[in-house]
């Protein structure tokens, strides 16, 4: 499997789901983006240790490390594998001086212990390119223009029966602009309803 290394981009508030958060992964050398919606828990999680806060107590990713550092466990890269159904699949690929062991995990989950060992982050480049939206040099140099934007500040995304509607013209036409508005939520749902047509 060819493998894509990616970096964390950003962490926004999901506006059409309650108490969820949108993970954003960008190709290291490339102009992809691979949103990823996470739950709020393990948004807190990922976001406490990038800004190196110490909480007053361990979260449980925190206390996942502290246990693997106990027994010489090291984990070395977490991969993206698949992407099925709107969902995505990621392993904690780990070694000690017994062996070599691969985890079945959640991204979200899988990245917030990547973030705590300092280890790579990987995707399939068949999940990047299913579930990827490409970046041009015009959308990098407009995005890098742009105030930065809050999630609150965004406006509403098109509900998703409503994306049915539309041509696939109109589809790109909005893909485009979502990019550019660094609205990644909305632009991963029409993404999904491109390749539904294709």
């Amino acid at each position: 499997m060819k493998k894509v290394k990616l970096e964390i981009s950003g962490i926004t508030y999901s506006q059409t789901q309650s108490g969820s958060y949108v993970l954003t992964l960008a190709e290291v050398a490339g102009k992809r983006k691979l949103p990823i919606v996470i739950g709020g828990f393990e948004a807190q999680a990922i976001a406490v240790e990038l800004e190196k806060m110490i909480p007053n107590r361990p979260l449980t990713h925190d206390l996942f490390k502290s246990f693997c550092e106990a027994y010489a466990v090291n984990v070395e890269e977490v991969i993206i594998y698949k992407f099925e159904e709107g969902v995505f699949y990621a392993k904690i690929h780990s070694n000690s001086e017994m062996a070599l062991a691969e985890i079945d995990s959640r991204p979200s989950d899988a990245i917030a212990i990547a973030v705590r060992f300092g280890a790579a982050i990987f995707c399939s480049e068949k999940v990047l390119s299913e579930a990827g939206i490409e970046f041009s040099e015009e959308d990098k140099k407009e995005e890098a223009k742009k105030p930065s934007k809050s999630a609150a500040s965004k406006g509403a995304a098109p509900k998703e029966n409503l994306l049915k509607d539309f041509s696939l013209d109109k589809l790109n036409s909005l893909l485009d602009k979502a990019i550019l508005d660094e609205d990644y939520e909305k632009a991963a749902r029409i993404r999904d309803e491109i390749n539904k047509r294709n």
